[in-house]
Parts: structure tokens; C-alpha cells; sequence
């Protein structure tokens, strides 16, 4: 598994931000009769509500148009305020010193805003560890659509196969093979009733990841 480059997806595997945002989107749901079962929900981790939407989901339930940009403003505040409780997930910061001591670039790769991605980052006092933050900003197309990591393997000048991939989603994952990009995939509590089956690594997290690296 040796690898030029390690290309970091963010949310759910540098940050644990999809529970909040989860748990809050659930909470509208159970709030009008109805539960969002996780095996639903994560159809648009690691991509956005334009592959699967949870709000045009519950209005499919209820019959019901609702304000949907009244309602995320008062998530994103509770969303913010949980998130801002965190720290990295477990092995993110060995994982980076590891990196960085053998002079191997690591990158983030998301399908999240340079804001949200930089911004957190920063809190966290990671953002230099970091040679590259590619975002949604930065290409066509975000996860399931390979352009993101392509766009991270051009800035590298690496061949794709080289740059080894951590992921958490299947869209993430996706994305990534059709790249060309090999990936270890990292189930969370959001994430873990995927099948990662097609992926060419997995582990429970990254702190067993980097016993074997």
C-alpha cells in the first residue's frame, strides 16, 4: 500500500460533522411522524441533496411543502454549535505527522465549501498540514463524479494510482476509482451499514490504518 500521496476526504473522516447534521435533519423528520432510517440517509453522504434529498423525501411522506430555508437556519446554528464541540477523529493528527515526517503530500478532497472545509481546519489547527484542499468550488462536478479527485491528481502532477484515498462514503468512493485512485475505505457511525466491499482497503479507523502504513 505504499502511496506518493494520501488524499483525505473530510467530512466523516477528518471531522465527525454528518451526525449533527444527521441528527438534525432526523429530528424534522420524527418532529411530522416519520423516522429517517440511516440505510436511507446515506445515500447523499459525500455527495449533496441532488443525489438523494431527505426534504423532497419528507414531503413525499407528508403530502406537505415545508419552508426548508427557515428550518436550516436554525440547524445550521445547532449544527455549528455540536460540531465546534469535536475534535479530529481518532488518528487524524498521527496520521498527519506521520505523513509529513516522510515527506508524503497529503490533500483534502470534498464535496463540502472551501469555507466549511478551511474553516473547520483551521479550528483544529490542521489546515497546514495540508498541500492541497480541493472543495466544490474547484470542479465541475462534486462525489459521485470523479472531477474533484481528478482535479486533486492534476495539482499533485502524480499518476492517480499513486495517491491513495481515504474515504467514508460510497459516493466518495465512487468517485475516487473512477479516478483511478485506490481507496481505503473507513466506515463511521454514519457509514458503517455500506457494503465497502469494492474497495481495495478497509479498516475501522484511521488509527489501524497507520499501523499498517
Amino acid at each position: 500500500m505504499k502511496a506518493d500521496a494520501i488524499l483525505f476526504d473530510f467530512d466523516g473522516v477528518i471531522l465527525d460533522t454528518e451526525w449533527s447534521i444527521y441528527e438534525s435533519i432526523r429530528d424534522v423528520f420524527v418532529d411530522h411522524g416519520h423516522d429517517l432510517p440511516l440505510e436511507e440517509y446515506v445515500q447523499c453522504i459525500g455527495s449533496d441533496f441532488n443525489t438523494w434529498s431527505p426534504e423532497t423525501h419528507l414531503e413525499k411522506l407528508t403530502g406537505k411543502s415545508f419552508d426548508w430555508k427557515a428550518i436550516s437556519i436554525t440547524r445550521n446554528k445547532w449544527i455549528r454549535e455540536e460540531i465546534a464541540k469535536l475534535d479530529a477523529m481518532p488518528g487524524v493528527r498521527e496520521s498527519l505527522d506521520h505523513f509529513r515526517s516522510r515527506e508524503t503530500p497529503s490533500v483534502v478532497v470534498s464535496s463540502s465549501t472551501n469555507d466549511w472545509v478551511s474553516g473547520w481546519l483551521e479550528k483544529l489547527g490542521l489546515l497546514s498540514y495540508f498541500d492541497h484542499i480541493v472543495t466544490r468550488e474547484d470542479a465541475p462536478r462534486i462525489k459521485p463524479a470523479p472531477d474533484l479527485y481528478l482535479e486533486a491528481v492534476t495539482r499533485l502532477d502524480l499518476p492517480a494510482q499513486k495517491c491513495l484515498v481515504i474515504e467514508d462514503s460510497l459516493n466518495g468512493m465512487m468517485s475516487a476509482q473512477e479516478a483511478g485512485c485506490p481507496v481505503v475505505a473507513i466506515p463511521n457511525r454514519i457509514t458503517s451499514c455500506i457494503d465497502f466491499s469494492g474497495a481495495e482497503y478497509q479498516y475501522p479507523s484511521l488509527v489501524e490504518f497507520l499501523r499498517t502504513h
